[in-house]
């Protein structure tokens, strides 16, 4: 039997290295984070090609390799889109006017886009010229998300011991519970959104390349990705290519971008896919996901698009046990009253009945009933 207050002075020892680590290291937390996320998404495929006859390093290596393809997969085409497309990305923002002047019931007020067009302009050279100038940098962390996520595939069950052993067992149904909720919010995060995601993507390729529009791919891109933002998703982006269209005086390209994108881009992939891969999605609701992302955003930067979710997955699931137990609490309060009930009564014979099936007497049946309600 372990020291506990060794075993406390060691897990305070750790929460304190932790926090000077992350500290150390914060430049490349984000990518440590989505490491250890996507290794726990990967852990099935790892356990499966395990049970497949393929040792724990070969498991370890085949399961990285997909998730470093599909980082690839995500990273390349949008990088590529904003850099060699920029050019058309800047013909598309030209065609918007300077200025648009509104004319109601007499009144006329004109609207200026110079100053939003240039500012849109710069961002996008920027973000196109800033992304080849980050190559290195981006180069070695997915260097360091590959070598981090082999690293926690390899041998799984021994990281999981150790953060499990300062737990004392009583309290090890609360660990899980926290596990499941996580692997489900994850498995809703990579595994759903990508797929609805990758449906959009082609769905989008085809829509804009059928409409005419000559950044098609890029705006492919665009709306792929923007699936992994709960409730709005590619919708924005219809809306916005509509609205421009509008001020560039293409009412019908707008009436048709907005008809058919709304209904083929916005809502089929996710009507269609999301009911049949629910069963690997998490139950805490489409608004409290949304709250999450939003929230670990702003707050955090990138790594909040998987943190957030994640702590109101956490949040649920608090409430959740912290629900379960004080219904269970009622119960037992309920059962010892009324199982106490006869032993208090002053005469036997005035007093209630015995429950059913008891022939030694309450204090015997007490115990019982209780295991069995509980």
């Amino acid at each position: 039997m372990p020291d506990r207050r060794r075993l406390t002075v060691l897990v305070g020892v750790f929460a304190a290295v932790v926090l000077a680590a992350g500290y150390v290291l914060q430049s490349v937390f984000a990518t440590v984070f989505f490491a250890i996320t996507v290794a726990y998404v990967l852990y099935p495929v790892r356990q499966f090609l395990v049970g497949r006859g393929l040792g724990p390093r070969t498991a370890a290596a085949v399961s990285t390799t997909v998730a470093f393809v599909a980082v690839l997969v995500l990273v390349v085409p949008l990088a590529s889109a904003l850099y060699f497309r920029r050019d058309t990305l800047f013909a598309f923002l030209g065609q918007i006017p300077e200025e648009l002047t509104l004319t109601v019931g007499g009144f006329s007020y004109t609207v200026e886009f110079a100053t939003l067009l240039q500012a849109l302009q710069d961002a996008a050279g920027g973000l196109a010229f800033g992304l080849a100038q980050q190559l290195p940098a981006l180069a070695f962390k997915l260097f360091l998300f590959t070598l981090v996520v082999y690293a926690l595939l390899i041998r799984p069950g021994r990281l999981g011991e150790a953060l499990l052993r300062p737990v004392p067992r009583e309290y090890h149904d609360v660990v899980f519970a926290f596990h499941e909720r996580t692997r489900s919010m994850l498995y809703g995060i990579y595994v759903l959104q990508a797929a609805v995601a990758a449906a959009t993507f082609a769905v989008a390729l085809v829509v804009f390349f059928l409409l005419g529009y000559d950044s098609w791919f890029t705006l492919s891109v665009l709306s792929g990705l923007l699936q992994f933002i709960p409730i709005l998703g590619p919708s924005v982006l219809i809306i916005v290519v509509g609205t421009t269209e509008v001020v560039a005086g293409n009412v019908n390209q707008a009436v048709a971008v907005v008809s058919v994108g709304l209904v083929v881009i916005g809502f089929l992939p996710d009507a269609l896919l999301r009911p049949r891969l629910a069963h690997i999605a998490t139950d805490v609701p489409a608004s409290l996901y949304f709250i999450g992302f939003t929230g670990g955003t702003l707050s955090v930067g990138l790594v909040g698009i998987v943190a957030g979710p994640v702590a109101v997955a956490w949040l649920a699931e608090a409430v959740a046990l912290l629900s379960a137990e004080t219904s269970a609490e009622g119960r037992r309060t309920t059962v010892d009253d009324w199982a106490g009930g006869p032993a208090e009564t002053p005469d036997a014979g005035d007093g209630p009945a015995p429950p059913p099936g008891d022939v030694e007497g309450t204090e015997d049946a007490a115990p019982s009933d209780v295991e069995e309600l509980d």
